[in-house]
């Protein structure tokens, strides 16, 4: 569903505002934030709202020593299930707005300076989520965590991928939220450098990250009690 918001949102600003790329731009990022926000509402009490293979990994690294946050046997259902929720939400926005269910991208994205985008846009996702759950303040993640994807499509370069999911999942769409097959390595290793930069910060900033791992995105009951 976050794939399909932004790739729908983006076909819809490209035929709504098609000479004006700076309003495309803004139409995607404030639908994207918005349905990030309630989708972490919808999914938090499932699972944790973990739609990020970095965000899951980060949430198993930095609480694997207190028996808190995902297992490995978690981290290695959530990951395929994420990417595969990411093409399955590109292929359903594609097929709602009547194109080819499937058109590889050809908007080429690659520069040292995308990459350095991504690290920072990501390392910045990662960050607020685990300082609000250390702090206490899980309940303020689908509006800080929608504001800053929001936020990060502007003072980006990349426009704020931030999640290899989606970055994959977008592959499969060529239309204005796409990315070429092509630039995806480079986007997923830029990704996953500011997965591990968000670790050091959180080791500087809030050296007990780990306690709370378990709160990451939000809480969420291992397995639902029967009413």
């Amino acid at each position: 569903m976050l794939v399909t918001a932004v790739v729908g949102s983006g076909i819809a600003a490209a035929r709504l505002s098609p000479t004006d790329v700076g309003l495309q731009l803004l139409e995607n990022a404030v639908a994207t934030a918005l349905a990030l926000g309630a989708l972490i509402l919808v999914f938090g009490p499932v699972s944790g709202a973990h739609l990020n293979p970095v965000v899951s990994a980060v949430d198993w690294w930095l609480g694997r020593r207190f028996g808190t946050g995902l297992s490995v046997r978690d981290l290695a259902a959530y990951v395929p299930a994420q990417v595969a929720g990411a093409v399955a939400g590109a292929v359903l926005a594609d097929v709602m707005f009547g194109l080819p269910a499937v058109t590889w991208s050809r908007t080429d994205r690659s520069g040292a300076n995308l990459w350095l985008a991504e690290v920072v846009a990501t390392a910045g996702l990662v960050v607020l989520v685990f300082a609000l759950a250390r702090t206490g303040r899980t309940t303020a993640a689908p509006a800080a965590v929608g504001a800053y994807i929001g936020a990060a499509y502007w003072f980006t370069s990349s426009t704020s991928f931030a999640n290899p999911a989606v970055t994959v999942g977008r592959t499969f769409t060529d239309t204005f939220a796409g990315i070429a097959p092509t630039s995806v390595p480079g986007f997923v290793a830029a990704q996953l450098v500011g997965g591990l930069v968000a670790v050091a910060a959180l080791a500087a900033w809030y050296p007990h990250a780990g306690h709370t791992a378990d709160a990451v995105v939000v809480p969420h009951p291992i397995r639902e009690s029967a009413p």
